[in-house]
């Protein structure tokens, strides 16, 4: 059954993440997938890069701290006001100081604050982050509504060792209930499985104590991006009125098609992966177009 998300005025996101000018990931996917799904996406680019950091060597990196703090006043001087709030990679420890001025200038009843605590992934740090992003991020998420860590994120943030997969139910409901002391009411923990066949998210809502494991088939292979695509399609689905249970299905679906996609057009892994021909069927699914959404 397809939900109706036309009703009343367009939602406004600010998007804070970096700009890769080559390589599917951060703010180059979360455009248009906000857009599509219905959402006006507002872009306060944290970093610009010539490539993102995943497979590419030589990379160019301009750190944008200090244009955050003018941008966002300039925001404020003419009135805008978000929905939602949607942060990602981060261009140096220093910004969480000017994410939290942003959430206090900007959120509120009424504004979502999403936090993609994007430091890490494989059990290591990117490669452009030292440890003293891990204390700083920990200090963005005590402000985040809604938390989408990844396993290696979620191991810094409460200060455990990195655990490998495949993991027990019981390590992961832990785990949700840790970084929700932290302050957020709803996580989201990806690069979840339980066996060498499936590979998912758990989704924890601290107002019933509540998880929900949602998994899909496992495709072999590293795909960059795949994190801020799937936060993405998770942002568009909620903001847009959808219950988180069922928006992390979504979510996972749309990921795991966009991958597929990816291997059957032969698209080099380190080019991100192919999200945009399941653009449609995530429109089709909240209500913005008619037909099956398939294109193939």
């Amino acid at each position: 059954m397809k939900e109706n998300t036309l009703a009343g005025p367009l939602k406004r996101v600010a998007t804070i993440h970096d700009l890769s000018g080559f390589g599917k990931c951060s703010m180059t996917v979360a455009l248009p997938i906000l857009s599509a799904a219905g959402l006006e996406a507002c872009c306060m680019p944290t970093a610009i890069l010539s490539t993102h950091t995943g497979g590419f060597e030589g990379f160019t990196y301009r750190d944008l701290t200090a244009d955050l703090n003018p941008f966002m006043d300039h925001w404020k001087a003419i009135g805008l006001k978000f929905d939602a709030i949607y942060s990602g990679f981060l261009g140096s420890p220093e910004q969480v100081d000017s994410i939290a001025r942003f959430i206090d200038l900007f959120g509120g009843e009424g504004t979502c604050v999403c936090v993609d605590p994007a430091m890490a992934d494989s059990g290591r740090l990117y490669s452009v982050f030292d440890d003293e992003m891990v204390v700083q991020m920990r200090r963005l998420c005590t402000r985040a509504d809604l938390l989408m860590p990844n396993i290696t994120e979620a191991c810094l943030l409460l200060d455990r060792p990195y655990m490998e997969g495949p993991y027990a139910g019981r390590d992961i409901v832990d785990m949700l209930r840790g970084l929700s002391a932290m302050g957020p009411s709803r996580i989201v923990l990806t690069g979840v499985y339980f066996d060498e066949n499936s590979l998912g998210a758990a989704c924890y809502d601290a107002g019933g104590d509540q998880t929900e494991f949602i998994m899909g088939d496992f495709v072999p292979g590293q795909f960059h991006g795949t994190g801020d695509v799937f936060g993405s399609f998770l942002v568009s689905a909620f903001i847009n009125g959808w219950d988180l249970h069922k928006a992390v299905r979504l979510a996972v679906t749309l990921t795991q098609k966009a991958i597929l996609r990816t291997v059957r057009r032969g698209t080099p892994l380190r080019d991100g992966v192919d999200f945009e021909g399941v653009l449609p069927e995530m429109m089709t699914r909240l209500g913005l177009v008619q037909g099956d959404g398939c294109h193939e």
